[in-house]
């Protein structure tokens, strides 16, 4: 049996197992911090991957790298295992629809899937795989389609004991219910929610949004029938620009807020230990402003904006 991946005290084998036995840590102990979401529109080089994810496992003890938005570069995937499985994170793959309402996920989805079998390491690094980002809320396929994709994508990766969900936000289900959501709801083995209360009509500073992300997640938990719960996009950003502004008077974006909404949640990890489905797991939403503006940890300058070390377990 291999030692349990994700482990803060996890080495990557010389070798490549011979089985997923014993190889995940369970799931009720992937709770508090655990990584960065990581956006790879920019179809970062191998040596970037590994520099950052090491970087991501070392400097802030994350386990997994949540990837956002999509680089359709041919062996593109292949260079995140292998930066990954050499730097001891895993990876939430992404089939990435976009905004354009084209059907290139369908290239996205087929080639993920087919690296997924082709290459030896991506069962030891791909932890799950996600269909996003907020498909439901923008409508970017049919609720019942979308439903279905998740039933094929358990059908197609059960042999490599790989859970599907969809990453969203509680109102993309609750503004698609009478259209499939709750259908979705049902298909995905977890919950990836989308926690971003800036956008709150309620909102106001990152110390003052537990009401709000508390709401959220009891939706999740009095509707998903105890499936666990991360939190997958989760963020506060430190500026505003067309498509990142408030919808309340109060909300304030700044580093000061950004950095008071993730001491909040490093502040609840003993609430978020005992959350029935196994804990909820929080991700940093995002690595670096280069990625996406407001949201890093990291500036332009290349520097941390604040301090920033998250408890990953109490």
């Amino acid at each position: 049996m291999q030692p349990n991946h994700r482990a803060l005290d996890f080495s990557v084998p010389s070798t490549i197992p011979d089985s997923l036995d014993g190889w995940w840590c369970n799931q009720e102990d992937e709770y508090a911090f655990l990584g960065f979401s990581y956006e790879v529109t920019a179809c970062q080089d191998y040596s970037q991957l590994e520099r950052e994810f090491s970087d991501i496992r070392h400097r802030f003890n994350g386990r997994y790298v949540r990837l956002y938005g999509a680089c359709d570069r041919p062996g593109f995937y292949d260079d995140v295992v292998e930066a990954a499985y050499n730097a001891g994170v895993g990876v939430h793959a992404l089939i990435w629809f976009g905004f354009d309402g084209s059907d290139i996920w369908k290239t996205r989805r087929d080639s993920l899937y087919n690296t997924l079998y082709s290459n030896p390491k991506a069962k030891f690094v791909t932890r799950t795989v996600q269909f996003g980002s907020e498909p439901l809320f923008d409508l970017a396929i049919d609720p019942h389609e979308l439903a279905a994709q998740v039933w094929d994508a358990k059908s197609r990766l059960s042999a490599l004991q790989m859970p599907i969900t969809v990453s969203e936000m509680v109102y993309g289900y609750q503004s698609r219910a009478e259209q499939g959501g709750m259908d979705v709801l049902a298909a995905v083995d977890h919950i990836d929610a989308h926690m971003l209360p800036f956008f709150s009509t309620q909102a106001s500073t990152g110390d003052n949004a537990w009401p709000i992300v508390e709401a959220d997640l009891n939706w999740f938990i009095d509707h998903a029938k105890g499936k666990k719960v991360y939190f997958s996009q989760n963020g506060w950003p430190s500026t505003t620009y067309p498509g990142v502004s408030p919808n309340s008077p109060s909300a304030v974006a700044d580093v000061a807020n950004e950095r008071a909404y993730y001491d909040l949640l490093d502040s609840k990890c003993e609430f978020f230990k005992w959350v029935p489905g196994g804990g909820v797991g929080w991700f940093a939403h995002i690595y670096s402003d280069n990625q996406e503006p407001g949201y890093g940890i990291y500036g332009t300058d290349g520097n941390l904006k604040f301090d920033f070390h998250p408890r990953t377990s109490c």
